[in-house]
């Protein structure tokens, strides 16, 4: 008769279960929205590499480092508040680079 090994399990083994790894569900994994000084960035880097609107420009780069010099943020709601109003007039023209995207994420920054 042919010897065969059985592989017996340990108490500790047979006792405790393997415990799942906690995933996040799809659901509760949200994206974190621009906050105002980011989206001061984004309206500037567009701007720039759109080469449009050079006042605007200036101005939102001063408030940039105002709002980093003092944390009040009400020069940058108002530039973005412009900067969406040129993004628009762009989007309208059929500007290549102006998205619908670019300006529903740069308006739920100014609304947040």
């Amino acid at each position: 008769m042919a010897k065969t090994s059985t592989k017996t399990k340990t108490s500790a083994e047979s006792v405790a279960p393997k415990a799942k790894k906690a995933t996040p569900s799809k659901g509760t994994v949200k994206k974190p929205s621009l906050t105002i000084e980011d989206a001061c960035e984004t309206a500037l880097s567009k701007l720039r590499e759109l080469d449009i609107e050079h006042g605007l420009q200036a101005d939102l780069q001063w408030c940039l480092g105002s709002y980093r010099a003092d944390g009040n943020p009400i020069g940058l709601f108002q530039m973005l508040d412009r900067s969406i109003a040129v993004f628009e007039r762009e989007r309208i023209a059929k500007t290549t680079g102006v998205t619908a995207k670019l300006i529903t994420d740069l308006s739920k920054a100014l609304k947040a």
